[in-house]
């Protein structure tokens, strides 16, 4: 034990610094509100250099930029398209030349009757919470390899959800579709770019107070009674599962997906 702990020391690896992300740079999409935000303030608290935040509506990505402080760069895109993707792209390069964190966070949600439900309600939702994180990540792939190395690979974070995990009581069908999907194919992605030091994760959110989930935002205590933790998450539980997988913490845990939910998925699927 005593030759293991001299190991990590010479290394430079102690306890208070595994979840450092000293000198880092990260890019999150759908940065400007709700769970892109807490990750976006978490990721600065922990020491990254730079935080660029992305969204599509342009005012709030500056305002939060702003409110977050100097080291977040607000680079407003609409990531739906690969058009989008590609712009994006292009003004970060324009300023990085290389990535160690990218969150893919960007989403959207969409609620009809089954005899109702639009094709366009389809084709947004799917667009954005599965299309543009394949496409970004693909954009973004010879920055990611370049800031990555064996010791310390590049992050690859992308923002399930637990309806991808379980059904919800809602008619959400692209929602659901699309947050399954994105759990596969977070762990297609972690198995072809861990060979360039780059690691993939997902993280599968349950009830967060946000402009998305405006019932967790409004009616929290409500839905808590529905949980086992007996509680809706706060800003740190989502901010400590980014830094961990996003710090040298994470760095061995390739394609998997967890839930930080209170506990809610686990208790439906053993009922």
């Amino acid at each position: 034990m005593q030759a293991c702990r001299n190991d990590m020391e010479g290394d430079g690896w102690m306890a208070s610094n595994l979840f450092s992300l000293d000198g880092k740079v990260a890019l999150v999409t759908g940065g400007s509100r709700g769970i892109g935000k807490m990750i976006a303030k978490g990721f600065l608290e922990a020491g990254a250099a730079r935080v660029y935040i992305s969204s599509r509506k342009a005012p709030a990505c500056l305002e939060t930029a702003e409110e977050l402080g100097p080291q977040c760069i607000a680079l407003p895109q609409d990531v739906s398209t690969v058009d989008g993707v590609k712009a994006l792209t292009a003004a970060y390069m324009a300023k990085e030349d290389k990535l160690d964190i990218l969150l893919n966070n960007a989403g959207a949600a969409w609620g009809a009757d089954f005899d109702e439900f639009p094709e366009s309600g389809w084709d947004k939702v799917m667009d954005l919470n599965l299309k543009s994180p394949f496409f970004l990540t693909q954009a973004l792939h010879g920055a990611l390899t370049k800031a990555g190395s064996p010791d310390r690979p590049s992050k690859v974070i992308n923002i399930a959800s637990i309806d991808g995990i379980r059904l919800n009581p809602q008619e959400t069908y692209s929602y659901h579709a699309s947050k399954a999907g994105l759990i596969f194919l977070t762990r297609r992605m972690a198995a072809r770019l861990i060979r360039d030091n780059i690691v993939v994760s997902a993280i599968a959110p349950g009830a967060f107070a946000s402009e998305m989930n405006r019932v967790a935002r409004d009616q929290g205590d409500e839905v808590a009674k529905r949980i086992p933790s007996r509680r809706i998450g706060t800003d740190e539980d989502m901010q400590g599962v980014a830094i961990y997988l996003a710090s040298r913490a994470g760095d061995y845990v390739v394609g998997q997906t967890i839930a930080v939910d209170g506990g809610i998925a686990w208790a439906q699927l053993a009922v």
